[in-house]
């Protein structure tokens, strides 16, 4: 059964299309659309009509379009009056005509892991519909329930936001059963007056909640009460006293161990990775879960299938010299995303590590006048105390760098290109590196050039259920 018909499109978006036709899928980019896809030719930094006939040459279906370009009037060409609402309308169509049970995640951090936590944890529950990458945003939900397939079962949405008034109307798109925030942070403060404002930004998110829908929420924040405020009457709750609590977590190399407590039911779960604050998302998702009626413990047991996605945390081992003669260091790929709460969770992670202890930090952005001081926060931090060095890339985290113990000062450049010249030579067998910055620092180029100074091996584990 095909995902579109020309007639299903036509009536979903008021368009016109004279040519028939049936696709299996959507994309808004020719680079990775597949052979049946509807090309969307959406116009941002990019006039997406300009690629209509490189998309059909690589054997798009249809197009989506708000103008038709010359020479190309014999294609099957689905004229709208703006592509990005005809690309709404698509998505709106496809969430009304399914029966799924629809799951919308938010958050300053952790959303992208903690929707993939949740996918781990239903496979094999349900037919499953979940965002690809961080689609999260104007274009990424509508694209995403476009997408969505008539016979899913559940679908897993992320929603982010980088301004007021976003996550509004992309939840009322979405109209979620079960809505979670993961944590509320200083993230984008620069659209944003204070964590406060951004609290009740995400709390929008509950504005499309459907009738007797339920929230999922950290009971640890500082503005839970903003969020219950918002939530309804349907609340279920995580953290360290709440209706999912946690009561211990155990670390040990590349494992983490949660232990919890949820209405008198011991729940044991392992995490392929370290890290405490991804326990905790482990124990949202569990949350979620159970709010959706599916298998708590079929759901434990895929989460030890989950493994950190490059760039939010994948680490790899790499050799040093032929056949690792001269060593081998461990390498944490941090480089996708930074900010305070980030930052600080990735810090405390790489401090409980063996090994000597070296941070590569690079800027984090967005964070507006308060910039300077959060980056400077950083040194207050006790796993400062237990990180060997400190290689800092860019002006705000130069101030971080200032602050540190003189023995804990490594490199200090202007940009991650600076840093690339010099970084090989800092690194050593046995170290525990890890890499962090905003994507806009570009510090993944150093992951990269780390990763070449010998053979690089994923260390993800394989053998959680064994």
């Amino acid at each position: 059964m095909s995902l579109w018909t020309r007639d299903d499109a036509v009536a979903a978006t008021g368009g016109v299309c004279v040519k028939d036709w049936q696709a299996d899928g959507v994309s808004i980019d020719t680079r990775s659309l597949q052979k049946g896809d509807i090309y969307v030719a959406l116009s941002a930094l990019l006039d997406g009509h300009d690629f209509i006939q490189a998309a059909f040459d690589k054997g798009a279906a249809a197009a989506l379009v708000s103008k038709i370009p010359e020479g190309l009037e014999d294609l099957p060409l689905l004229l709208v009056p703006d592509v990005l609402e005809g690309l709404v309308a698509l998505g709106i169509a496809a969430r009304a005509r399914c029966d799924a049970k629809v799951v919308a995640i938010t958050g300053s951090v952790g959303k992208t892991g903690s929707k993939e936590m949740l996918r781990c944890a239903l496979t094999g529950q349900a037919r499953l519909h979940v965002a690809e990458k961080s689609y999260n945003n104007h274009e990424g939900v509508p694209l995403t329930l476009a997408r969505m397939p008539a016979d899913t079962e559940i679908a897993i949405l992320e929603i982010g936001m980088n301004h007021p008034g976003e996550i509004a109307p992309l939840a009322k798109m979405a109209q979620p059963h079960v809505a979670m925030i993961t944590t509320v942070a200083a993230v984008h403060l620069e659209a944003f007056s204070s964590v406060r404002d951004i609290a009740r930004e995400k709390a929008a998110i509950f504005e499309g909640l459907e009738p007797d829908g339920i929230a999922v929420l950290n009971a640890d924040l500082p503005d839970f009460d903003i969020l219950k405020a918002a939530a309804g009457k349907n609340v279920v709750t995580f953290g360290k006293s709440a209706d999912f609590s946690l009561k211990n977590i155990e670390q040990t190399r590349g494992v983490t161990v949660a232990q919890a407590d949820h209405k008198g039911q011991n729940l044991v779960f392992k995490l392929n990775t370290s890290g405490a604050h991804l326990a905790m998302n482990g124990l949202a998702v569990l949350a979620i879960v159970d709010a959706l009626g599916a298998d708590l413990a079929r759901a434990i047991l895929g989460l030890m299938d989950w493994h950190p996605p490059e760039g939010r945390g994948a680490s790899y081992r790499v050799l040093l010299g032929p056949a690792g003669m001269d060593g081998a260091f461990e390498l944490v790929n941090e480089s996708y995303n930074a900010n305070p709460a980030s930052v600080n969770a990735a810090l405390t992670v790489l401090a409980a590590a063996k090994g000597r202890k070296v941070a590569i930090l690079g800027d984090m952005l967005e964070l507006g006048d308060t910039g300077i001081e959060l980056h400077k926060d950083i040194a207050r931090q006790e796993s400062v105390k237990k990180i060997d060095i400190f290689h800092c890339v860019g002006p705000c985290m130069a101030e971080l760098y200032g602050l540190l113990p003189p023995e804990k000062r490594g490199l200090k450049t202007n940009d991650s290109t600076e840093m690339l010249a010099l970084i090989a030579r800092q690194i050593k067998s046995g170290d525990v590196v890890m890499v962090k910055g905003s994507l806009g620092t570009k510090m993944a180029i150093l992951v990269d050039a780390l990763k070449n100074l010998g053979e690089a091996t994923s260390l993800v584990q394989t053998t959680g259920k064994s």
